[in-house]
């Protein structure tokens, strides 16, 4: 197959020898702090929301509506309990400021260097932090979710990047889906510290304010991280200087190949020209559509409704309401796990077989969970204590299959297809389109919920669907292949080579 030759003959040439370094790892592990504020973020806004003293005082009708679902134990209700727009804009705030920032972010990172954004974005994380757990009213909270969108839209750009450049090729895939990782500690930090302070009459403050303690160790510690080679390069030109940090990250003298990759990559990167038009001519279209294809698939795996509705699942088999965060922490749980097993697996089996073992675990879970839900309102919402707990079991099986494939390659894939040229760039709308889309479906999800009851499961299964046919389809495999010649593939893929024929590529 010719896109595999393609793949083996960029490998073998380009191969530096590079080694895992304790100065990457450190480097990586402080970087990756910006998916604990991500996962953080996400996992402190669904737990604040079942809290009854931040809904009484924020949202009132909120938390009428839930006391009398509490009373009358009306089941069906919950399928629409969280159906409010002003709830919904709190949540969704965050993507709004994330979208605009992650593509001012672009500018910075690709003039200034990775590591400013990094600190741009903690900066900005922290000062939501404080804001939110001091908030007084819905508008200093909604600000606050504002600033933390920022910090995320920054740091989601920046972060990615980061640690693919920093990573030799034989090692990218554990080390940049280690971002995935700590979004996905951040995610059960968030949980923990929600099932604490649920007991508390101020609770939520805690919550919400303890963000501020991975923003602070990452605004600090973007300040001793090194830039990455390939940044180097491209924001000064110094090539002994790109030499001097290439042979530390990679801990060997043996570079040259991969510094002339680099050098020849910076020859086609001209800073003051415009970059986003760039990225619209013909030769950068395979790049373009998976910046815009990869984030949007991401989103419509239905992993936000899986998470959305765990806790209503859990509360019709009887548990109660710390019973029921117990069980978010379990899957939680699950999927940290899965994504560390995706670190150990992903350079060796590679990223499309991730993804087509994860598309049909997630798909055959969100079929079975939609029946056991149609079944159940058919029984006027009643579900029998064994299916009920089969469904906890199915969402298990769902978060461990997004776990290690669309959670972390939908980070990886796209930080390490573009080339240098666009690398800040397409990131950037690759980020801003996971943003849109994130907003669209926290304001879609309440709503579609209430009305389509199971059928929101079938509909984002038949999306998982289309997404695992298409990756197969127009997907080359990364695998081992260095950074800066990860390009050179798509000139000999089957659909796309007629477009990328006349790229000026090595």
């Amino acid at each position: 197959m010719v896109e595999e030759e393609a793949r083996k003959e960029a490998m073998a040439k380009s191969e530096s020898g590079g080694k895992i370094t304790f100065f990457v790892v450190a480097s990586c592990v402080m970087a990756a702090m910006g998916g604990v504020l991500f996962g953080y973020d996400i996992g402190v806004s669904g737990g604040v929301m079942s809290m009854g003293p931040f809904l009484k005082r924020f949202f009132p009708k909120v938390y009428q509506l839930q006391e009398e679902d509490r009373r009358r134990r009306n089941i069906n209700n919950h399928y629409c309990l969280f159906n409010s727009q002003l709830l919904t804009s709190f949540t969704s705030s965050l993507y709004v400021s994330g979208f605009i920032a992650t593509l001012l972010a672009s500018s910075v990172t690709r003039s200034w260097g990775r590591k400013p954004s990094i600190f741009l974005g903690g900066v900005a994380f922290l000062a939501g932090a404080a804001l939110g757990g001091s908030a007084q009213n819905v508008a200093m909270l909604i600000i606050a979710r504002l600033l933390l969108g920022v910090g995320v839209g920054f740091a989601n750009q920046s972060v990615p990047l980061y640690l693919s450049e920093m990573a030799p090729a034989k090692y990218r895939g554990a080390i940049s889906n280690g971002f995935q990782l700590c979004i996905g500690i951040g995610f059960l930090s968030a949980n923990i510290i929600n099932y604490e302070t649920q007991k508390i009459k101020h609770g939520w403050r805690i919550s919400l304010a303890t963000a501020a303690i991975p923003a602070s160790i990452l605004t600090l510690g973007s300040l001793f991280l090194p830039e990455t080679p390939n940044s180097i390069i491209q924001t000064t030109g110094d090539v002994h200087k790109t030499e001097l940090m290439l042979c530390r990250v990679r801990g060997t003298n043996d570079v040259q190949d991969e510094l002339t990759d680099l050098v020849e990559a910076s020859s086609r990167s001209d800073t003051d020209s415009n970059a986003f038009a760039k990225l619209l001519q013909r030769k950068y279209r395979p790049e373009l559509v998976m910046a815009l294809a990869i984030p949007f698939f991401q989103q419509v795996t239905g992993i936000n409704v899986v998470a959305f509705y765990a806790p209503v699942l859990y509360r019709t088999v009887g548990f109660g309401e710390s019973g029921s965060l117990m069980s978010t922490l379990v899957t939680g749980i699950v999927g940290t796990t899965s994504t560390f097993l995706s670190m150990l697996v992903v350079d060796r089996i590679g990223r499309k077989t991730l993804f087509l073992i994860g598309g049909f675990q997630m798909l055959v879970s969100q079929v079975t969970i939609g029946v056991i839900i149609m079944v159940a309102d058919v029984n006027d919402g009643g579900i029998e204590e064994r299916y009920g707990y089969a469904v906890v079991v199915l969402v298990c099986v769902y978060v461990a299959g997004f776990g290690w494939s669309w959670g972390p390659l939908g980070w990886l894939v796209p930080s390490e297809i573009f080339p240098l040229e666009i690398r800040s760039v397409a990131q950037s709308v690759t980020v801003a389109v996971g943003f849109v889309f994130t907003f669209a479906v926290a304001q879609s999800v309440p709503p579609m919920l209430c009305k389509f009851r199971a059928g929101i499961f079938f509909f984002y299964g038949g999306w998982l669907v289309v997404m695992t046919v298409a990756v197969q389809l127009f997907l080359p495999e990364t695998k081992n292949v260095p950074i800066e010649k990860v390009a050179g593939l798509w000139e000999k893929h089957w659909f796309w080579r007629k477009m990328t024929s006349k790229r000026d590529i090595q």
